[in-house]
């Protein structure tokens, strides 16, 4: 498997590549938590698959990742008009270098699974302190939403097994609703599948769109949401 924090660090461009071939989300944000005017946290924004949609309709957007070369990739995506009402912050989701009560909608899409993954012995704590942050930041009546991975190559959920003890604990210990749906990718050509799908995932899945002549590559994806 890739290594993905080198990804994030050395090749964002090419990632963004990855995730531009996806289907946007301000819809489905949308259907949780009307967000025009809102004061919005973007947790591991990466290149800005949800903040790029968000930002133009915030009052504010505040994007924070782990690598300052993904949000770099977001500023540098994100129209001028939409600028001043962007902020970018490198940070972990365990200290948030954010105000109390300071949002009212938070999202993070496919970034807490690395810190709540049980390939890590840390990773029920590590979830604790997440959402110990996300209590803080949100506002009385905001709302968080979270998407991760329900399985890549796949047309219905087949989630790794290394997330299964997150998931369930979001929705049996912390409350949230949860749905699915699906988001997958549509290259211009099997070749750039094949690049693409290698470069991220591996070469399993890679050699599997191969074999199957893929140029529209099944992902599942779930989504857990809370009301506070």
């Amino acid at each position: 498997m890739p290594n993905h924090d080198q990804i994030y660090s050395e090749q964002a461009g090419r990632y963004h590549r990855l995730i531009s071939k996806q289907p946007e989300l301000a819809h489905i944000v949308q259907s949780i938590k009307p967000f025009a005017g809102l004061d919005i946290v973007d947790l591991g924004a990466g290149s800005g698959r949800l903040s790029s949609v968000l930002v133009e309709q915030a009052r504010s957007l505040t994007a924070t990742d782990a690598s300052a070369a993904m949000l770099d990739v977001l500023k540098e995506r994100t129209a001028e008009a939409d600028r001043p009402r962007l902020r970018t912050v490198v940070a972990d989701h365990r200290e948030l270098p954010l105000p109390d009560a300071s949002a009212d909608l938070i999202v993070s899409g496919w970034s807490l699974c690395y810190l709540a993954s049980s390939n890590d012995p840390m990773w029920s704590s590590n979830l604790e302190r997440i959402l110990q942050e996300i209590n803080r930041v949100l506002r009385p009546g905001g709302t968080v939403i979270i998407f991760e991975t329900m399985g890549t190559g796949f047309e219905t959920p087949n989630p790794p097994d290394f997330l299964l003890d997150y998931y369930a604990a979001l929705e049996r210990q912390y409350g949230f609703t949860h749905q699915w749906i699906r988001l997958d990718y549509t290259f211009d050509s099997l070749s750039e599948a094949e690049e693409l799908t290698r470069f991220f995932f591996g070469d399993e899945l890679a050699s599997r769109v191969s074999a199957k002549g893929w140029t529209t590559v099944p992902e599942c994806a779930g989504i857990w949401f809370k009301h506070y």
